[in-house]
């Protein structure tokens, strides 16, 4: 059996290890050029977890985690407005939490295709799908890059993200399925020595109104920066011909030195993109099937993408493996479908609820975040948020 994964981000890789552990001839193509670099930190615990434990990815994600004693939020001059400890949050998540660089993520995915036999996963970067078509016989892939025609496969899996193509040529236009939660995210690493030890082992964000600033340090001398801000309507007041650096800057002015030093380091084009959900009503059609932020982009707010990616991606490769014909590849997508469906459907729930407080509008919201953060230390209100933190993946 054969299939193309189309996107060598996290929920890629680990579809395309599972298939080709087992038996299966996979080929994964990606259009970036390599791995890619920038990225924001994570929380990883949950089914994510579950799925790395079970099919031995773990030990290598657990080498790249990061000690972080606590994320604070801090006013303009560095003082903490609130603390959540890290033992504590560990504590509340039900035991095991890993912070983990999301590009870092990626590559102990990447790393883990040495566990599958040599040629089964073939690995393609710098190829862009510019087409796909569907027959009783299987797929076919047309592409830019050094393969302009990808053999013919017995299914297509796209792993290529909120702003899929293969969803695109599938299942019709982005705009169809994509639900914006009114934010945009950036984020960028810079080298920055200074900051990077005195912030070590800190997570660190600003407690402003209507953007949030948050920065951690890496293990080399550079700094990794995340910034969340609203996105107003097309027409609103914002210059769409403006630079993502020099949005930034705008956006982000006034929250401190610490954010203008690294906003002064911002390379010219930093990620920045919307803050969104996929929302559609089936994730498969034919020998196609999406994995991944490409059918169920939960947002960056309900705190659980890498972790679902991984999931989905076990689960996909496992359930898909199983076929050992063609008539099999129908019943396991609708298998993955079944099952992963309702778990994508309560994070989007935990996500949009978020959007609500991440970016306070007001003083009153924000008074009331610091409220949340500090009662997580009271006996019986620690549980209380705990169950609202995790109601999305309790299981």
């Amino acid at each position: 059996m054969k299939a193309i994964v189309v996107g060598a981000g996290i929920a890629g890789l680990v579809t395309a290890r599972q298939l080709g552990l087992a038996g299966w001839e996979v080929e994964l193509v990606e259009k970036a050029d390599g791995p890619r670099r920038d990225g924001y930190m994570m929380d990883f615990f949950g089914p994510g977890l579950e799925a790395s434990e079970r099919i031995g990815l773990y030990p290598r994600l657990a080498r790249m985690a990061y000690p972080v004693e606590a994320a604070e939020y801090v006013d303009a001059k560095e003082r903490v407005k609130a603390r959540l400890d890290y033992d504590q949050f560990a504590r509340l998540a039900g035991g095991k939490v890993l912070s983990l660089l999301r590009p870092d993520m990626e590559r102990a995915a990447l790393a883990a295709l040495d566990d599958v036999p040599a040629g089964r996963v073939r690995l393609r970067y710098g190829t862009r799908v510019t087409g796909v078509s569907m027959d009783g016989d299987g797929v076919r892939i047309d592409a830019d890059g050094p393969t302009a025609r990808l053999p013919a496969a017995d299914v297509v899996i796209g792993a290529d993200g909120i702003h899929s193509a293969v969803r695109a040529r599938i299942f019709g236009p982005e705009t169809e399925y994509l639900r914006p939660l009114g934010m945009r995210a950036a984020a960028f690493i810079v080298p920055e020595a200074e900051l990077n030890a005195r912030f070590s082992g800190r997570f660190i964000l600003t407690d402003s109104l209507g953007r949030t600033a948050g920065f951690y340090s890496l293990r080399t001398d550079e700094v990794a920066a995340f910034l969340v801000y609203r996105d107003p309507p097309a027409g609103a007041g914002r210059d769409a011909a403006t630079s993502p650096r020099d949005r930034l800057r705008s956006e982000f002015s006034g929250l401190g030195t610490a954010v203008d030093r690294l906003l002064n380091l911002c390379p010219a084009d930093p990620y920045d993109d919307v803050v969104a959900q996929i929302v559609m009503p089936r994730w498969w059609k034919g020998r196609a099937v999406l994995v991944g932020d490409a059918c169920g982009a939960v947002s960056l707010l309900a705190g659980q993408g890498g972790s679902l990616a991984i999931a989905a991606g076990a689960l996909l490769g496992d359930v898909l493996g199983k076929a050992a014909s063609a008539d099999g590849i129908a019943p396991a997508l609708a298998e993955f479908e079944r099952e992963w469906q309702p778990v994508v459907a309560q994070a989007q729930a935990s996500g949009r609820r978020a959007a609500s407080s991440f970016l306070p509008a007001n003083r009153s919201q924000r008074l009331l975040r610091r409220w949340v953060i500090r009662a997580t230390k009271l006996p019986g209100i620690d549980r209380l948020v705990a169950r609202q933190l995790l109601r999305s993946i309790a299981k």
